[in-house]
């Protein structure tokens, strides 16, 4: 193993999933890595042996180190194996969103440049009309996969090599590439966020707190996002253990960590938010959660810690960056992300990257001290990628100010994304969808408040001249179109979109406006978008 003399770089069977899977399986064997929904559970012995199987039968179907594969799958032992099997080959993992659909589906399959897809077979019907780029081979978990013209499909035994002998040695270092995951466009196509292993070992290390070896972390965030991915790393980096659930259900929660053993977890703003208006009950305290990451703070951390009996924590943190702001226990008040991490700097900043004065509003500029500790880049996009990093600093595009006792609060987003039920949503990709209906002349997409947290969609379009669409009738266009996230909960006809001077769309305007009365609710017509639940796989 190669070793180097910078401090700030920890040894590759510290921060690299091949060795520290290995180093791991032979320190502790026995011990349970993961628990998934259905109650099993691998060892770290086990989970070591199905990486080298899964990684045997990658290479078997010619992926090597760098290679680029996209997976899609839901939360479950097949996405956690596939992911490890092709880091332990150092190929480089890119998860897709299960709801990706359409144009979004086929920029992503050809941004990637990926030859090979492992996907469920209930969603492999959505490749047959797309654009598959250099897409060549299917591997497909589950029964009854459509054919796919142009598509070689393979059985899931074609994942599923026999032998657990080590495949050949590769050098794989910390700087490598480790996954692409894709983030929400704003003013363009969704952008594949380039990740290092080292990257990752400091996002899930330095957020991840006050963890160890005993803790399980509960992973209820999908492995596409990276509140998912980090989870699970950051686990495998302290040696503990993770307890893997398709999704957030606010019903069965308290019972699911009880029963998992789950120790900690991620709760998005909206989950929190639920959790504390169910009406008390034993389950409060009748569990095993010790202490969770609240994202944002949209809750009293004291009081939730009060009634629930665990220690609640909180972070900013985006896909591009690793977890540069992380606060105390039981934080307070409302908004507040907490203080830098050590390792970090930050500055506030005008649109000339000019400091700005102290408890002003700018945007938020990042920079670590530990090499390929962030992004290094976009994928084959060097345009945003030369934004992003001008001056040497990670530009976040969210606007921040700084309080007195030096926490930093998250004002709002100065790009366009909206973020709804922890989803971030590009408006440019909505609009793109709402101005293929042929009754649409122009489009806008704008985030108002949701009831719950967080965001709703609003689209705001205006009609070619002479004709009507109830929107009713561009619901059901848009929903077999985008995923169901995306879709606009309202809907506001205008006569004319207010533009600038140059014509650009006037959107401060559009949301400072927010639900008029003559904005139509999706909601309150009738028609509740949920998510495709997945056959489970034998």
């Amino acid at each position: 193993m190669k070793t180097w003399f910078d401090p700030r770089v920890p040894a590759a069977d510290r921060c690299v999933l091949r060795p520290l899977l290995d180093r791991h399986a032979a320190a502790t064997p026995d011990k349970v890595f993961a628990r998934f929904a259905d109650g099993r559970e691998w060892t770290y012995r086990q989970t070591q042996a199905i990486a080298r199987r899964t990684a045997n039968a990658l290479q078997a179907l010619g992926v090597a180190k760098g290679d680029k594969v996209l997976s899609w799958l839901p939360n479950g032992p097949d996405a956690i194996r596939v992911w490890f099997g092709l880091n332990y080959l150092g190929a480089v993992y890119v998860p897709i969103n299960l709801a990706y659909r359409g144009g979004l589906l086929a920029h992503v399959v050809a941004n990637s440049d990926a030859r090979l897809i492992v996907a469920h077979a209930d969603l492999l019907g959505r490749l047959a009309d797309i654009d598959r780029a250099a897409l060549e081979d299917a591997v497909v978990l589950g029964s009854n996969a459509p054919p796919i013209p142009g598509l070689t499909i393979h059985p899931p035994a074609a994942i599923e090599a026999e032998s657990d002998a080590p495949p050949p040695d590769v050098d794989i270092a910390p700087w490598d590439m480790q996954s692409i995951i894709y983030t929400s466009g704003t003013t363009g196509p969704s952008k594949g966020v380039m990740s290092s292993y080292l990257q990752l070992y400091t996002m899930g290390t330095e957020s991840f707190f006050p963890l160890g070896a005993d803790d399980r972390f509960m992973v209820n965030l999908p492995l596409f996002h990276v509140g998912g991915t980090a989870a699970v790393y950051a686990m495998l980096a302290l040696g503990g253990s993770i307890s893997i659930v398709e999704a957030f259900d606010t019903g069965s929660f308290w019972r699911v960590v009880t029963e998992t053993r789950t120790t900690s977890c991620v709760l998005l703003g909206v989950m929190a938010t639920f959790l504390a208006k169910q009406p008390p009950s034993d389950q409060d305290r009748q569990h095993t959660l010790t202490s969770a990451i609240m994202v944002p703070l949209c809750e009293d951390s004291q009081a939730f810690s009060r009634r629930f009996g665990c220690d609640v924590y909180t972070v900013f943190n985006m896909t591009e960056v690793s977890t540069p702001i992380r606060s105390e226990k039981n934080p307070a008040p409302l908004g507040t992300c907490g203080r830098p991490r050590p390792g970090v700097e930050l500055r506030i900043v005008d649109e000339n990257d000019c400091e700005v004065a102290p408890g002003l509003v700018g945007e938020l500029i990042v920079r670590t001290d530990r090499p390929w500790g962030m992004n290094h880049g976009y994928y084959k996009n060097p345009e945003a990628t030369a934004r992003a990093w001008r001056n040497g600093w990670f530009h976040t595009g969210d606007a921040f100010r700084m309080g007195d006792d030096g926490q930093y609060f998250f004002v709002d987003r100065m790009k366009d994304a909206i973020r709804r039920r922890g989803e971030n949503i590009s408006s440019f990709e909505v609009e793109t969808e709402l101005c293929a209906h042929p009754a649409v002349k122009e489009a806008a997409a704008v985030a108002v408040p949701s009831e719950f947290a967080e965001e709703e969609v609003l689209a705001v379009v205006s009609l070619v001249e002479g004709v009507m669409l109830d929107p009713t009738e561009l619901i059901a266009f848009l929903t077999p179109r985008m995923a169901h996230f995306m879709v606009p909960r309202f809907v506001r006809i205008v006569p004319d979109l207010p533009k600038t001077p140059t014509q650009k769309v006037q959107k401060h305007l559009l949301r400072s406006e927010g639900i008029t009365g003559d904005t139509w609710d999706r909601e309150k017509a009738g028609i509740h978008l949920r998510r495709d639940r997945l056959r489970q796989i034998a």
